[in-house]
């Protein structure tokens, strides 16, 4: 496939940045679009030429690293999936692909594809944990918990973190995100000690974080490559309403 690419270059958060246009021959319909990128960078590096910044880690769709816009769409056109679980089959001979980081003021870029995502870790911060001191790990059915309950908790805590839901919320609204971390804790009887100010203390932050208001139109469940479900944000707008009665 001969391949033109149009890449957001930027140097750092305060430089302006612009797209780059590449021309790749010859690339495989096999290959992800992350091993695309790393024949680029090794053209660029061949070159003498600064390659392209982007995060990436496992490769397998489950830390959430690999954060960028692909033809404008979190994560690529394929549904379900992190960009990198996207292959060069998906598009076509001669294609151009336009490739941006994510778009948000919770999400400021360190360098081209690069954001800074740690807004995400200071929300967890924040109250998505559980403080009881359990001491040894306790016998697994000493509490029991409903098969239905443990299959909706782990449905939750499948979010990667990867920040998509942001990218395709027009406001910009980190609320899948957060609403999958109190979900995850405020089903469980061992998440029962801190819910009362669990989800008032982490819409907080995602308020001072700069993330926006959320408006319910959906957009952020299309895009998530892990399937979560906008319940979960329901969950949680009635965990904070009960946490401001109380």
């Amino acid at each position: 496939m001969n391949i033109t690419l149009k890449v957001w270059r930027q140097k750092n958060t305060s430089t302006p940045g612009k797209l780059v246009e590449y021309k790749l021959a010859n690339i495989d319909p096999d290959m992800s679009f992350l091993e695309m990128f790393d024949i680029l960078n090794g053209e660029l590096t061949h070159k003498g030429e600064q390659i392209i910044a982007f995060d990436h880690d496992c490769r397998e769709g489950i830390c959430g690293s690999c954060a960028m816009y692909v033809n404008g769409r979190a994560h690529g056109p394929q549904t379900g999936a992190a960009v990198c679980q996207l292959y060069m089959r998906s598009f076509n001979d001669g294609d151009t692909i336009i490739v941006e980081p994510w778009r948000s003021r919770g999400f400021p870029v360190i360098k081209d594809l690069s954001t800074d995502r740690s807004a995400f870790d200071r929300i967890v911060q924040a109250g998505g944990y559980i403080s009881v001191n359990t001491g040894a790990a306790p016998e697994a059915n000493e509490i029991l918990v409903s098969h239905e309950i443990q299959e909706t908790t782990m449905d939750a805590a499948a979010c990667i973190a990867c920040g998509a839901c942001v990218a395709a919320c027009k406001n910009a609204s980190a609320m899948l995100f957060v609403s999958a971390q109190v979900s995850r804790f405020a089903l469980l009887p061992q998440g029962q000690s801190e819910r009362r100010t669990r989800a008032e203390r982490m819409v907080a932050q995602m308020d001072s974080e700069g993330f926006g208001a959320c408006s319910f139109t959906g957009a952020c469940a299309v895009e998530c490559p892990a399937s979560v479900s906008l319940e979960n944000i329901a969950r949680l707008n009635r965990e904070y309403l009960g946490a401001k009665i109380r």
